[in-house]
């Protein structure tokens, strides 16, 4: 759990930044976070979507580097100590489901995979500090989106659904829902950067209007979804700093009223509300999904089924094969990171990943005021459309995805120590009209004037 007892640290004027990363190392993060996303390498390499064993020799490069960042960086990952503790108990716990798991060979595999995800995770929130972590996601996003444009407009049969979803985006990956999630990641990192008090702002601009592009491109729902609550956490703690405490009021109790009056829409005309968006109510054959799968945690709710082996090839997973042919198609995975998670891990699991994202948020609010200004409200932006994309995709404890280990990378900047031990306020303060500074010495803003002769 992260440290709440260090949450009061210095304005965010005081510590703008922290030293950036060298470019080196900026450049190998930007090519792992492009391989965590799938990002062409799996079409070429894993066309079907399963492993492959020349897939997991692209891996063991990547693997080297991370190890060797890992090892030049040691002093500063020894700070994040209770994140190294969080990510223990998580590996931890996946290690110890190999003795219950259908598959031994494939969970122990996929542990190791975490483990290394996770310690790439502990880099990047213990070295990219501050503004330098949204801002190298804007980079490597706004990089990736230029090539889908390349791979849409020239490779079509590639960049273009050709079956399934036949005409709608894709880019480097192999569906629409993938890039649509990584564009949020995008546009939310570009929206970070232009809120922080980082000066450049043209790069910024370009990333939030192509990556915002092309996840309505894609026409998925829940990107979209993802994208307007990770900008309005961003925008709504702006406006709060810029419009002074009566705003803040204002708009925090019109947020309140908003999400209890969406939620009784939701519970009361729930169908009418999925027909207007165009779906069905069974999201496309997700709720038929989870009573299934349902119906197999309750026979393993403690132990699950062992973390990465449920979902095996057809004929390898006796629950899997089950799950489909009741649900009638060929199941990937549970679209639902909870439910997935209940089945690989049981409820100790599922719990233990609730009690990490729920201290990861408090902390990030409670931080708002100082490294969240500093950083342009990144950490509760994606926090907020990281739990929102949870509930429709299987992205918690994943051993190879961006969106686990941008979780980590947040949850260890909240563990670690603030630059020092002044609470800064959330709202500036602003000047009454005709009312001149301090003139006390102590207190003047070019510091104390003395004089050349003393004054008896």
């Amino acid at each position: 759990m992260p440290d709440l007892g260090r949450v009061r640290e210095s304005p965010p004027d005081a510590v703008l930044t922290e030293p950036a990363p060298s470019i080196w190392e900026r450049l190998i993060c930007g090519v792992i976070i492009a391989m965590l996303t799938g990002a062409l390498i799996g079409p070429v390499f894993a066309p079907t979507q399963l492993e492959t064993p020349i897939l997991r020799l692209v891996w063991l490069p990547a693997y080297a580097a991370i190890i060797g960042m890992l090892i030049y960086r040691i002093d500063r990952l020894w700070r994040a100590w209770p994140a190294m503790i969080a990510i223990v108990a998580l590996v931890g716990l996946a290690f110890a489901s190999r003795y219950w798991s259908l598959d031994f060979a494939t969970t122990m595999r996929r542990v190791i995979a975490l483990a290394i995800s996770c310690g790439f995770a502990l880099y990047l929130g213990a070295v990219f500090r501050g503004p330098h972590l949204p801002r190298l996601l804007m980079q490597t996003t706004l990089f990736m989106a230029i090539g889908s444009l390349v791979m849409i407009f020239a490779f079509p049969a590639i960049g273009v659904h050709q079956a399934d979803n036949a005409g709608l985006w894709r880019g480097l990956w192999y569906e629409k829902n993938q890039m649509g999630a990584v564009m949020v990641v995008g546009a939310t990192a570009a929206a970070a950067c232009l809120a922080s008090p980082d000066p450049r702002r043209l790069m910024p601009t370009a990333a939030l209007v192509l990556s915002s592009g092309l996840v309505l491109a894609t026409q998925s729902k829940t990107s979209l979804l993802c994208l307007l609550v990770g900008l309005a956490v961003i925008g709504g703690f702006w406006s709060m700093r810029r419009g002074g405490a009566a705003f803040s009021v204002v708009l925090v109790w019109t947020a309140v009223v908003l999400g209890g009056l969406i939620l009784w829409i939701w519970d009361t005309h729930s169908v009418a509300v999925l027909e207007a968006l165009g779906k069905d109510p069974s999201l496309t054959g997700r709720t038929e999904i989870w009573d299934s799968l349902m119906r197999k945690v309750a026979d393993r709710p403690w132990t699950g089924y062992g973390y990465g082996a449920f979902w095996g090839r057809i004929g390898e997973s006796a629950p899997a094969d089950w799950v489909r042919k009741e649900t009638g198609w060929i199941v990937p995975s549970a679209h639902n990171g909870w439910i997935d998670l209940l089945v690989q891990l049981g409820w100790p699991g599922t719990l233990l990943v609730g009690g990490l994202l729920t201290g990861t948020a408090v902390t990030a609010v409670l931080r708002s005021s100082g490294s969240g200004v500093r950083e342009g409200w990144w950490a509760l932006s994606y926090l907020a459309a990281f739990t929102a994309l949870s509930f429709s995709e299987s992205i918690l404890m994943a051993h190879q995805g961006l969106h686990w280990v941008l979780f980590i990378a947040v949850l260890t900047r909240a563990t670690l120590p603030s630059p020092s031990a002044v609470p800064g306020p959330l709202v500036e303060k602003r000047r009454r009209a005709y009312q001149t500074g301090s003139r006390i010495v102590s207190q003047y803003g070019y510091g104390s004037q003395r004089r050349a002769f003393p004054v008896r």
